[in-house]
């Protein structure tokens, strides 16, 4: 973490989905001990890398949403854990709302009470199993530029904000409201990449002109990324959902309004939802009003991209009663910007632009703008309900009369998308919900040269170590550790004779004599016997390996002990092992329906 941290982002807060983690129950069978948060990537917990993303994002109001049984691990490791401790004020706070159970979908969690109560204001969803190295400031400013102003209050012809028509997405919540923004990482190609990884399907579109961030970043370094990544949102679900639906309508459907609405469409079938919104207010509403919402990727945020083009659509989700309320400045209630009890005062940035297209200065005293004629607003705004009293020109009045057919139609405001580069030179970024990307994303971060030799000014990435090897003096003289791809933790000794390539051990491991591993992973206080050979594998907390066995691409759960001379390939040495019949293989069902994808943060 670098020593200064950039100044909090005004009006931002942020939630981290913290669930039990199906998809790695091998090591978090007992949520109430060591919920999946808390599992370690390449030794950091696994919350560590969101909140160090947040952090260096400026984002200070943080929220762990988890369910009540994890709630007691979560509290004690932000407060004893020392990774966690050493993350800057304020600590981020844990919310276990009473009704929020292990198999609740994320669109169901934002619904319930507790969470509601929680959002005051524009708020960021992420998993609790998120690594990422972009920079996230350069996510803000994009989405802040592009949706146009921090609030929004101006005066357009005459007139408050509250009495101006509803533009979408542009101008802040007085001028219209605000859009969203998601992030899409490519899954094949990198060097983390594992076999059969999930997917998803998204659909893109090109930014009109007036739409794209005025946003310039370096050309060198992490920042630039982000320059060009952003487009419109307009498909997306998960890729086994578009395989059954292909699969029903024997072949890829287009609707007509989409083709109509945009004639020139990007799909994309490799990449992978990141599970990173920047939402405005107002989806708070969204997914309360929506019961049927059961996942924030594939429902909210799917439906909503298709409601920006499908006519009716916006409609049906009770948009209309959200983004045009028939109310006035004083009945704005849930629909504008909460910060306790104040409400913000609204700013338009780009009515203050003078190099926008578009741009209108306003005369003190709220009078109309100077140069009228040429104020224009975006073509999706609905112009059927400027006030006539002023508009007495006959030019107004024919141009209000033509456009009176579109007061039906509600604009919808865009969500954008972030599709992240697939150079294999672009910063990292990973969900790592899976043991074999748990192995993989450990792995490569193990490889990131540590502060000690970079200098502790020089580092490239926040994610590098003070020391490849933490306590030197375990490591006997009679051994071979290859430090450029391997990281050893605090307290972990290795006797002679050993050999360790590209492996992550670790506080208060012990490695016994002769042991070889290769591309393993063993998490603290587990001990290896002599002469094991271990390749491949992911060895839970407190484990014992005996000795001489021979292990490839296995896993062995927390506290387990595997027996002396045990040869196996691709086994799960767990406590239930043992039981045959229908319930294991139920178990291990369940557990390849979740790796198949959707909307798994744990829930």
């Amino acid at each position: 973490m670098p020593p200064s941290v950039p100044v909090p982002q005004t009006g931002f807060q942020a939630l981290i989905l913290c669930g039990p983690g199906v998809s790695l129950n091998t090591f978090t069978s007992n949520p109430e001990e060591f919920p999946k948060a808390l599992v370690p990537i390449a030794n950091r917990p696994m919350v560590w890398y969101v909140l160090d993303l947040l952090y260096r994002m400026g984002i200070t109001n943080i929220t762990l949403v988890t369910p009540p049984a994890s709630q007691a691990p979560l509290e004690a490791a932000l407060s004893q854990n020392p990774h966690l401790t050493s993350l800057p004020s304020p600590s981020p706070s844990v919310l276990a709302p009473p009704g929020l159970t292990l198999t609740m979908g994320t669109a169901e969690l934002l619904r319930l009470p507790e969470v509601q109560s929680c959002i005051k204001s524009d708020f960021i969803v992420l998993p609790c199993d998120l690594v990422c190295d972009i920079p996230g400031e350069s996510l803000l400013e994009a989405w802040m530029v592009t949706h146009g102003a921090l609030d929004g209050s101006i005066v357009r012809d005459g007139r408050t904000a509250a009495q101006a028509p509803k533009t979408a997405g542009l101008g802040g919540e007085g001028g219209g409201r605000r859009g969203g923004l998601g992030v899409w990482y490519q899954t094949q190609g990198r060097e983390e990449s594992v076999k059969g990884e999930v997917a998803d399907f998204l659909a893109t579109t090109a930014l009109e002109p007036n739409e794209a961030p005025a946003v310039s970043h370096p050309l060198d370094g992490p920042s630039s990324s982000v320059r060009y990544g952003l487009s419109k949102l307009v498909l997306s679900m998960p890729m086994v959902t578009l395989k059954e639906k292909m699969e029903e309508q024997k072949g890829l459907l287009v609707r007509h309004a989409l083709v109509k609405k945009h004639a020139q469409v990007k799909m994309l079938t490799t990449y992978r939802d990141a599970h990173i919104y920047v939402f405005p207010y107002w989806i708070k509403e969204m997914a309360r009003v929506n019961e049927k919402f059961e996942s924030i990727s594939e429902d909210l945020v799917g439906w909503w991209a298709k409601a920006e083009w499908q006519t009716g659509l916006a409609e049906k989700l009770q948009l209309r009663e959200i983004l045009d309320p028939d109310s006035n400045t004083s009945g704005r209630g849930d629909n504008g910007s909460h910060d306790g009890e104040s409400l913000e005062e609204e700013i338009d940035l780009q009515a203050m632009s003078t190099t926008k297209a578009g741009s209108a200065v306003t005369m003190s005293g709220g009078s109309a703008p100077q140069h009228a004629p040429e104020y224009q607003f975006a073509s999706r705004v609905r112009t059927a309900t400027l006030d006539n009293n002023n508009n007495n020109n006959n030019n107004n009045n024919t141009r209000l009369d033509e456009t009176a057919s579109e007061e039906e139609a509600l604009p919808v405001p865009p969500i954008l998308a972030y599709v992240h580069s697939s150079k294999p030179s672009a910063p990292l970024i990973r969900r790592v919900d899976s043991s074999a990307l748990l192995l993989s994303v450990s792995l490569r971060l193990a490889k990131l040269e540590s502060l000690e030799e970079t200098g502790r000014g020089g580092a490239a990435s926040p994610f590098a170590h003070a020391q490849k090897i933490a306590y030197p003096a375990g490591v006997a003289q009679r051994c071979t550790v290859t430090r450029a791809d391997c990281l050893l933790a605090d307290n972990v000794t290795v006797e002679e004779k050993c050999v360790i390539k590209e492996s992550v051990i670790g506080a208060n491991c012990h490695i016994a004599s002769g042991a070889r591993l290769t591309r393993c992973l063993i998490m603290d206080g587990a001990v290896v016997g002599e002469r094991c050979q271990l390749t491949g594998c992911i060895v839970g907390r407190r484990s014992k390996i005996g000795r001489e066995c021979v292990l490839k691409d296995c896993e062995v759960q927390d506290g387990n002990a595997v027996p002396d001379e045990t040869d196996a390939k691709n086994e799960k040495f767990m406590v239930f092992e043992g039981l045959e019949g229908d319930e294991d293989e139920e178990g291990m069902d369940m557990d390849e329906e979740f790796d198949e994808g959707g909307d798994d943060l744990g829930f």
